[in-house]
């Protein structure tokens, strides 16, 4: 009998997201399947929604709103960071960066502007403000430990 998708479920999918304009923005194609734990917060809210009561075999095309995957964009998450803390390579409008949080956590940064001493940052998720879709299959479902 097959498994459903539910919390505590180990899951592995494969997708492709795409854009409002159809635009790949992520594949897992020629990747293994991602692995997340159902009910963890490990993927975005709206697609584990989604996914719940899934088997293996099953396919399903999701639409995520951004209040229901990385949020609207906040004009104001923004931050200017001394020039001296970048990379030179990283001193260009629209690179994309990893930054260590105070709590040791990591998150995406775009480098928005470039000034004499310092860098101006945007803090916000590069997919905040858009919505989602995801063509996904589900490959395997492990029940609960």
């Amino acid at each position: 009998m097959a498994i459903a998708i539910e919390s505590g479920a180990t899951v592995r999918i494969e997708y492709t997201l795409t854009d409002d304009a159809g635009r790949v923005l992520d594949s897992t194609e020629g990747r293994a399947p991602l692995t997340y734990v159902h009910g963890r917060h490990q993927i975005i809210p709206g697609l584990e929604e989604a996914l719940t009561g899934m088997q293996a075999g099953d396919e399903k095309q999701v639409t995520v709103p951004p209040g229901d995957a990385y949020g609207p964009v906040d004009p104001n998450a923004v931050a200017e960071v001394p020039k001296h803390a970048f990379p030179p390579d990283a001193l260009q409008p629209g690179t994309e960066l990893i930054a260590r949080a105070p709590d040791g956590g990591t998150r995406l940064i775009t480098v928005r502007e470039v000034r004499a001493d310092s860098v101006i940052v945007d803090l916000n998720h590069p997919l905040a403000g858009k919505t989602l879709h995801f063509d996904v299959r589900v490959v395997d479902v492990a029940a609960p430990a």
